[in-house]
């Protein structure tokens, strides 16, 4: 549906995410979490007990969740693009993933259909994000900056406390006590560990109080009640073997859901969703019509599905590359690894930063650590992984060899292999050839200038529109760009501050003078040139 048919009853849709969080709350059952507001949202919606991102780290995950599509099948799997290292100049970063051409960004989807969208702050889509992707990015973007009051959004805010950065000493006093923390039996339980851990609770809590403020705002405004608001993180918490790994310490998130008046308060669901799905979600509650080509399903609303699977992977991380596939139902984790001759510790400097990976370390040179906290260590790995999720959370004790679980195997096997092929895994193919597919000359393409067409009864639509042109009312004006899957923004606004609005159909001009300025971009290119004309509408 187009904005000109009118939307008075489309709900307003509030994303608010935290990052690299495992549900550490007191909703999930954590004795030692501080999370009022988050409990408080909880006992008013829907908390998921089983979500998981699709990769368990930040921007392939993130990728995922803004297109819909598997990072693996969009060329944003690796991790990072955009950045160069002088430690390996041979990557062949930088980059920025060109995706499908028909792909688009959800938020594009709701602007299309009249919806103001905002996203504060963070993207790290493994692209730039393009003009037509928000009305307004950046830290000070938020839904009452819309100029209708009455104007559906869909807003986005990132808060970013929680990420793996801040679970390093910083000088901050802690507040949580170390000694109230649980570790994972796979990491040493020292001193230094479980301050690290409780920095993590700390930061959570500094996270809630944000949360419960973003819905107090919602309240002031009179808007909970039309508004659904979603709670999620873009993957695991940033432990080691958790973050950067499919073990679902890595990508096992919080997912909470409120919506006033259909979901009753308090329900807990241990139905699979992933992250990918929150795009086809929202699209379907905002009853606007689902692209055919999202991997995503809807979990919520008039057209949710039920999932057997979720799906994962790893590959290059910063500066090492690796291969790692996997698919989890509701009781078993099935994990390929491409490279079962690597050991599990691949080198990935930043990591290495974490003050317990540092404990980790010191530890294995000292000779001290034991079984499972070895397990990080092995100079190899299995070609196949499966485990009991049920009877082994912490995923210690691979089953893959155990004759009485070889009809599991081949089960998740074939799922993960189903899963590969339907949505065309480009793990297959070197990084550099796949960026050399993107970009054949070895530069980034740059979009094509767009032209402004106008549209009268005398001129129906033939040639470009001339600067200074004098039209004959009614007029109006259509775009082009030449660029394959380009999208394209316009505005009648002077100056760098301007509103730049999505182009979804002709645009009817006004009688008088107008200036008309339009931009085009097709993700991972470079933006066009812009063309402007002032026009004088009789």
């Amino acid at each position: 549906m187009s904005a000109s048919q009118g939307m008075p009853n489309r709900p307003n849709i509030l994303w608010i995410s935290f990052e690299d969080c495992s549900p550490r709350y007191g909703c999930y059952g954590d004795p030692v979490a501080q999370t009022p507001n988050l409990d408080r949202f909880a006992s008013q919606g829907a908390l998921y007990t089983n979500c998981f991102a699709t990769a368990g780290v930040c921007a392939p995950a993130r990728s995922a969740i803004i297109t819909g599509l598997y990072p693996i099948s969009t060329g944003t799997h690796h991790m990072r693009t955009t950045h160069t290292d002088k430690r390996a100049p041979e990557l062949p970063t930088p980059y920025d993933a060109v995706i499908p051409h028909y792909a688009r960004p959800i938020p594009e989807y709701f602007r299309a259909a009249g919806y103001f969208c905002t996203n504060c702050a963070k993207t790290d889509y493994q692209f730039a994000p393009p003009i037509t992707c928000w009305d307004q990015q950046g830290a000070d973007a938020h839904w009452r900056n819309r100029t209708n009051p009455h104007q559906p959004f869909f807003a986005v805010f990132n808060l970013n406390d929680t990420h793996e950065s801040s679970w390093w000493d910083k000088g901050k006093p802690l507040r949580t006590d170390p000694d109230t923390v649980t570790l994972p039996p796979y990491l040493p339980d020292t001193r230094k560990c479980r301050e690290s851990l409780a920095r993590q609770y700390d930061n959570i809590e500094d996270n809630d109080q944000r949360f419960g403020e973003l819905l107090a705002q919602l309240e002031e405004d009179g808007l909970a009640e039309n508004t659904i608001v979603f709670h999620w993180s873009d993957h695991g918490e940033g432990l080691p073997r958790a973050k950067r790994w499919p073990y679902d310490e890595g990508i096992r998130v919080p997912m909470i859901v409120r919506w006033p008046g259909e979901i009753q308060g308090g329900t807990v669901l241990d139905r699979l969703v992933s992250t990918l799905d929150l795009g086809p979600t929202i699209l379907s509650l905002a009853g606007l019509d689902l692209p055919l080509h999202l991997h995503g399903e809807p979990f919520l609303g008039p057209r949710e599905t039920q999932r057997d699977y979720v799906f994962a992977s790893r590959d290059r991380y910063d500066l090492s590359y690796d291969m790692v596939r996997a698919a989890r139902d509701n009781k078993f984790k099935y994990i390929r690894n491409f490279h079962p001759e690597k050991p599990r510790l691949v080198w990935v400097p930043y990591r290495n930063r974490h003050p317990v990976m540092e404990e980790l370390y010191r530890l294995q040179l000292e000779g001290a650590l034991e079984w499972p906290q070895t397990i990080l260590f092995e100079t190899s790995r299995s070609p196949e992984e499966l485990y009991d999720i049920e009877n082994d959370p912490f995923e210690l004790t691979n089953l893959a060899s155990h004759p009485e679980h070889q009809e599991t195997l081949a089960r998740m096997r074939d799922a993960c292999e189903e899963w590969r092929t339907g949505v065309g895994d480009l793990g297959e193919i070197p990084e550099s050839e796949m960026v050399r597919s993107m970009y054949p000359d070895g530069q980034k393409p740059k979009t094509a200038s767009p032209l402004i067409i106008p549209l009268t009864k005398d001129a129906p639509g033939v040639e470009a529109v001339k600067d200074g042109e004098i039209l004959n009312a009614p007029c109006a004006l259509d775009f082009y760009c030449a660029t394959q899957g380009a999208g394209i923004a316009y505005t009648m606004e002077d100056g760098h501050d301007c509103q730049w609005k999505l182009y979804t159909g002709p645009v009817r001009l006004p009688e008088g003078k107008t200036v008309i300025r339009a931009r085009a971009i097709r993700i991972g290119y470079l933006e066009s040139d812009e063309t402007r004309a002032e026009l004088q509408v009789i």
